[in-house]
């Protein structure tokens, strides 16, 4: 090679510089992310449910790892989604209520100046799919399409009727109001829940294809109510007694369905075994509420945690939490160590090889699973609520709540032994009380009030504009 040219050995070296790192970006994953709405935590096979047809979930369990100790950043819908889409705690932010449905209004919804991790995967060169329900804002600004989606098919507010569209009546929370495609109307046909599943199917058979990988977020809002399914599903579940449970079960087994049949499209596009797929809940099952009006609960079942969604305890944020990746991970064990939803954002993005930044607060819990690290991948979990007036964290073991901003009182749980966090140990361990109280105290010192209002206030005071201009008149 003595008498090569100095630039046709450049050349040679540039071009296989440039294969080696077009191999690189070859071996990073496809990732899907799928999230139930309102589901409880002993509502899939891999928890112990019996009552439930899950066959998908229990497949994706027995393909991958249960997170018995998965949790989520809120015990309710919308603030849950903005800290799993960012990967931060969404207290850092101030976003810690439902955006109420308004198009109409750019100030409701995820703060434009947080970037999703969609975005950064986006970025990074991934393909980006959502398919669902969105939540997080309903004006131009928030649209998914402006915050790292390449596509999306769903519905921008908080739920959605399972069977209906009807243009005629008030949008209110939009819950009979058009779906979107992209940035067009869109509409669906049958149950929702399985127009959603096809669509999502479609994005995997359109994307499996193409030279980059792709991101999807399959966002159920099933089994969130309203309470309805198919008859052929519901008559399935004939064996529970408990007709709203049955229905419950019915919404669980079409989700689930759905599940199956995007592993099958896994599959069946050759690229099963290097995409990492994600299974978990947006917060707790709802309890039965005797103190408010309509408080049936869904039928969910939290056993053996502590109350539900909105709660402090347990049963608001530990989830349903499973990961699979056939290429990598462990098939069919259990990790019992604490994860949580803004961890999917951290792997993800490192992953994709993408710059993770300080600002992510989450772990890549690849290494963790794998059992390549030993350890907790964090050493403390926090939650909040109503501007801190109501909180928790997890520390080892040991889990601090202080359940309602209406009381002082603080309560020390031991969840090794307590899951159903039943003894109070606060008055037995003061100074492990203490410890934790300074660590939330540290914590909570550098994130922000939240200042948007909720669905139900939001509402009220539109109202009452309403009103006072139509009596000025």
């Amino acid at each position: 090679m003595t008498n090569t040219p100095l630039f046709k050995v450049l050349a040679v070296v540039a071009l296989a510089l440039c294969c080696s790192v077009s191999a690189a970006e070859d071996t990073r994953p496809n990732i899907v992310v799928i999230m139930a709405d309102d589901m409880g935590y002993a509502d899939l096979g891999a928890h112990g449910c019996t009552d439930i047809f899950t066959p998908g979930l229990d497949r994706l369990a027995q393909e991958g790892v249960v997170c018995t100790s998965g949790y989520v950043t809120h015990p309710f819908c919308g603030p849950s989604r903005a800290g799993f889409i960012t990967g931060r705690y969404q207290a850092r932010f101030g976003h810690e209520v439902n955006p109420a449905f308004d198009p109409a209004n750019p100030n409701l919804g995820l703060s434009v100046d947080q970037t999703t991790f969609v975005k950064r995967l986006q970025d990074a060169g991934y393909h980006t799919g959502g398919v669902g329900k969105w939540h997080l804002g309903a004006a131009a600004p928030f649209h998914p399409l402006n915050r790292g989606f390449d596509y999306f098919y769903g519905f921008l507010g908080g739920g959605h009727d399972y069977f209906e569209i009807n243009l005629t009546l008030p949008v209110y929370e939009s819950y009979k109001a058009g779906l979107i495609r992209n940035e067009k109307p869109a509409t669906f046909d049958g149950y929702l829940t399985d127009a959603l599943s096809h669509d999502a199917v479609a994005f995997v058979e359109r994307s499996a294809g193409k030279d980059e990988p792709f991101f999807l977020f399959v966002a159920y809002n099933a089994p969130h109510q309203p309470l309805q399914a198919p008859e052929e599903d519901i008559e399935r579940h004939s064996h529970i007694e408990d007709p709203r449970r049955r229905t419950y079960a019915a919404m669980v087994h079409a989700m689930d369905r759905g599940i199956g049949q995007i592993l099958d499209a896994l599959e069946a596009q050759g690229v099963r075994d290097d995409t990492m797929v994600v299974f978990l809940s947006d917060n707790g099952g709802p309890e039965p509420r005797p103190d408010r009006a309509g408080g049936k609960g869904n039928g969910s079942d939290n056993k053996p945690l502590r109350a539900g969604k909105g709660s402090m305890y347990e049963g608001g944020s530990r989830v349903p939490f499973l990961v699979s990746w056939p290429a990598r991970l462990p098939a069919g064990v259990h990790y019992d160590r604490p994860v949580i939803a803004i961890d999917i954002a951290r792997t993800a993005v490192e992953l994709a090889g993408a710059d993770a930044g300080d600002e992510l607060e989450g772990r890549n819990i690849v290494p963790f699973l794998t059992r390549e690290r030993e350890g907790d991948p964090h050493d403390v979990l926090f939650w909040r609520g109503h501007n801190g007036s109501r909180f928790a964290l997890r520390s080892g073991d040991l889990k601090l709540v202080k359940p309602s901003w209406e009381s002082d009182k603080v309560a020390l749980f031991d969840l090794s032994a307590d899951l159903g966090e039943k003894t109070d140990l606060a008055s037995s361990r003061p100074d492990e009380l203490q410890r934790l109280l300074d660590l939330w105290h540290a914590w909570n010192a550098d994130n922000q009030r939240n200042d948007m209002l909720g669905t139900l206030p939001y509402h009220k005071r539109l109202g009452e504009l309403y009103d006072s201009e139509l009596m000025a008149e």
